[in-house]
């Protein structure tokens, strides 16, 4: 999914923790088909997870942690705030980023890369 709607290209990292998914063959063989190369946490190590432990925690604090009706609910939310928010309107906190949006930080980096 981040392939098809970020436009990675080929070099690109793909960081992951060691879960079943992520270490399947798989999933290992479409990260070479992609030509991207795989990154994994340290086992036992937070920091190296750090930024995928800040995302739940922004999805915890932004949809909370209630119980929906269904599963089907349950999901429609989350993907509603990853697609319509997280990667594409939210802010980034630091100043370091011009505090703006992931499609803008993105654009300024391929922007960077042509010139």
């Amino acid at each position: 999914m981040a392939h098809g709607r970020g436009g990675l290209q080929p070099g690109c990292v793909i960081h992951s923790d060691r879960g079943s998914e992520c270490t399947s063959t798989r999933f290992q063989d479409r990260i070479r088909e992609l030509e991207l190369r795989q990154s994994c946490g340290r086992t036992g190590s937070c920091f190296d997870n750090a930024a995928a432990e800040s995302f739940w925690a922004l999805l915890k604090e932004e949809i909370g942690t209630r119980v929906w009706p269904d599963r089907a609910t349950a999901r429609a939310d989350v993907f509603d705030f990853i697609e319509t928010f997280y990667n594409r309107r939210r802010l980034r906190r630091h100043k370091v980023f011009g505090y703006l949006t992931p499609p803008e930080t993105r654009q300024r980096h391929r922007h960077t890369l042509a010139a």
